[in-house]
Formats: C-alpha cells, structure tokens, sequence
C-alpha cells in the first residue's frame, strides 16, 4: 500500500518535555524516518505535571478532571500544538506535510489491574487546531480491550529490528531497551512474535531523588551518581518486589516504587544506588524471556546515563550479550518512542497490527471525512484566549489547509480499537465542538 506521511508526539513517565517525529510508513514497513524535535518542559510545569500525579490519584474514571487537572489537561494539549508548529516552521514541512497525527498525551495514572490508564490530552481540541486527523487514547482503548495499556511500542521496534544493518542482523533475538521513567523492553525473535512489557523504575526514582535531594530535575549524564557508590543491600530491597517475580504482560504506574528504600542514603550513593536498581531491573526481565538476548539496544533517556547503561553492559556480557545504544544501530535514541507513535496511525490508516502478541479482535471502520479549512494561530501567542475558550481558534489568523482528496478508512486494530462508550476518539475535527 501507498505510505503515508504520520507525525507521532510523545511525553513520557519522565515528564521532560514532549518528543516528536515524523514517518513515513505503508503501516508495515518503515519507508522513510525523518525530522524529529525535542521541546523541553520548563521547571515550573514540570512542577505542576508533578502535582497532578498525586491529584490524579483520586481518578476512578477515566473522564474525570478532578480538581486542576483540566486546566493541566488544555496547557498539556496547547503546548503540544504549539510544538508542531515549531517543527513545522523549522522545516518539517519541507519533508512532508503530516496526513494524520498519533497523540499519546501525557500519562497521570495507570492502574492496569482496574483497566484504569489516564493521558491528559484532548485529541479533539488539538484536531481542531492543527486541521489534522488525531488518533489518542490508545493505551485506554488497548485496555478496554483486554490489554495492559503499556508498552505500546512492540510492532515498531520489530520493524527496526528489520532494518538493522546486517551485521547486527545475525545478532537475533535482539532486545529492545527504552529507558524512560519507567523502562520496558520488546524482545525480538528472528522469527514469530515479539514479547513485551515494563521492567521497572527506569529515570524516574533517580529524578526524584536528585530533585528531592539537590534540587536539580535529573543526575545530567550521571555526573552526581560518579561521586557515589552502590549499596548492595538497598538494591536487593528493590528487586525484592514481587513485581518482578511476574512473568508478561505487565506494566507500571510511575508511582509504582518510590524512595523509601533509598532513605537515610547520602545524595550521590543514592543516585548511583537508583542507576544500578534501573540497569539490574531490566536484566531481571531475561528470566521471563523465550530465550536469552544476544544484542541488546537502548533507547530513551536513560542511555545517557554512564552508570545504567554501564551495569546494564556488564551484566549482558555475563549472559553472552552485546549492548549498543540506540545510536551505534543508525537510530535515534530520543524519537524512538514519538516514531511509534507516528506508526500507529499508520497502522491505523493500514490495517495493520498494532501490539504483540496480537489479539485477533475483528477490526470496526470508521471514515474520516476531509475536515473544513480552520483558522488557528500558534499556540504561544495565545494562551490566555485558550484557557478561556478552549474552543475558539481565532485571529491573527494562519491557516491550515488539509489535503483536498482527504477521505480515509481507518481500521482500529490490536491497540486502536472502537471507542469505549464516553468516546475520546474524534479523528474528525470540526470547528464548533470542544
């Protein structure tokens, strides 16, 4: 089939900043990778994203907004408009102009053993402002479903596994490592499924430990954990959680673990201490694995980070394994997620399967309709006009102008699934509606 060009955004567990990048894909194959941007959340947002995890606490609904998590839930969306129009304006544009849009959102809650997951983003509202067809709340509709909700990234990685250079081809099974706040893997066999789910804390006890600590957001390259040691017995009081005595799927909520083990430890022990849990987390997950890795790629964050991928590299090697990060395979460690999440509308648009192992759910259409011209300006221009009237999209004006042959069948399968009855699905925007 004919590939289209998808834009993926994604703001993860580690509450950084939103990631973006563009694909080209026929919802099978990776045709073509291309632009790709970070925009970085500010401390002060980072501090409200922060609060609304403990608000969100409180959520027995997926649709509830209690207390300012709406306002969080319009900022979130706003911020995230605002930063495709930066990729854009920076020369996107020139690459492709996006045909539909895959939203992740950002993650508040997951409850997975309550079929509970909550994303703060309106998929509407951002429709209706960029023009563009959105696909979001796929981790609510995967568990809706019957899955877990996390990871999301499986059928992707297995398309980058088929597009490594050859000599990292003979490598399989090859193990795919994104290191976000909560780290997960995707293990891939030469042939058949892949197998997927969380492992455990990845960035995020260490983030809040820094932050708690020294009040800095997070140990830049491990420079804090190198003046620190490990201690031995914390770390085994970690993976003494019956977590991970569990075999797949399964998935975390970033509140899962906290710094209670580490407590009473000095600031660079205690991070170099969180670095060896993350990195002796992640090769606890071999014991759930078909068989053992023999090439390890690490994506996310956490790469960067000297000390995890370092006791990560150690502990492979006694396992008979290599470990590269993302980069010394031609990828981006960055995008990684935000390039699955443009596959899945891709996948959407195709027909494709979405997460493995699949589960044969006949698939339900939808037809998205060409969506009127709108009339939108950037985001940051006008904050305070969307915090008042979430709906209105006014002058000064730029316009966006989808496609005039714009009329697709969308397939909802594996993850994008029909809508659960409240329906946060409108891949159709239209002017009127908020």
């Amino acid at each position: 089939m004919a590939a289209i060009c998808a834009l993926g955004l994604m703001s993860g567990t580690s509450m950084d900043g939103i990631d973006l990048a563009m694909l080209r894909t026929d919802g099978e194959a990776i045709v073509e990778r291309g632009p790709s941007l970070v925009v970085p959340y500010d401390a002060a947002f980072r501090r409200r994203l922060a609060e609304g995890l403990e608000t969100a606490k409180a959520i027995r609904k997926r649709e509830e907004r209690p207390a300012e998590l709406a306002q969080l839930e319009r900022d979130i969306t706003g911020r995230h408009a605002d930063a495709i129009d930066l990729l854009l304006r920076n020369g996107a544009r020139e690459w492709g102009k996006p045909q539909i849009v895959g939203f992740h959102g950002q993650t508040v809650l997951h409850r997975p053993a309550q079929a509970l997951t909550v994303q703060l983003g309106d998929g509407k509202w951002l429709a209706q402002c960029t023009g563009l067809p959105v696909v979001y709340d796929m981790r609510a509709n995967d568990m809706v479903h019957g899955g877990q909700g996390a990871p999301l990234v499986p059928a992707y990685h297995m398309a980058l596994a088929r597009s490594l250079p050859a000599e990292e081809l003979v490598k399989f099974p090859i193990v795919f490592v994104n290191i976000g706040g909560i780290s997960n893997i995707t293990f891939v066999p030469e042939t058949g499924d892949p197998v997927a789910f969380d492992t455990g804390p990845g960035n995020t006890l260490i983030d809040q430990w820094v932050s708690s600590r020294g009040g800095i957001p997070y140990d830049a390259g491990g420079a804090i954990a190198s003046e620190g040691g490990v201690v031995r017995d914390i770390v085994d009081l970690y993976l003494d959680n019956p977590f991970f005595d569990l075999s797949g799927p399964k998935s975390l909520d970033r509140n899962d673990f906290t710094l209670d083990n580490a407590a009473g430890l000095e600031l660079a022990d205690g991070a170099r201490t969180l670095a060896a849990v993350s990195a002796e987390a992640i090769l606890r997950s071999t014991e759930h694995l078909p068989s053992s890795p023999r090439l390890w790629i690490v994506c996310g964050g956490g790469r960067k980070n000297p000390h995890i991928v370092g006791d990560l590299r150690a502990g492979a090697e006694k396992l008979g394994a290599d470990v590269i990060v993302a980069e010394d395979a031609g990828l981006n460690g960055d995008s990684t997620e935000a390039e699955a999440c443009s596959r899945s509308p891709g996948i959407t648009c195709h027909a494709a399967a979405a997460s493995m192992p699949l589960r044969r759910v006949r698939p339900t259409f939808w037809k998205v309709e060409r969506p009127p011209e709108l009339v939108c300006t950037p985001i940051s221009s006008r904050v305070s006009a969307w915090n008042s009237a979430a709906s209105n999209c006014q002058a000064p004006a730029r316009r966006f102008r989808p496609s005039s042959n714009w009329r697709l069948v969308i397939a909802f399968s594996a993850v994008l699934k029909p809508a659960p009855p409240s329906g946060r699905y409108d891949s159709s925007p239209s002017v009127g509606d908020s």
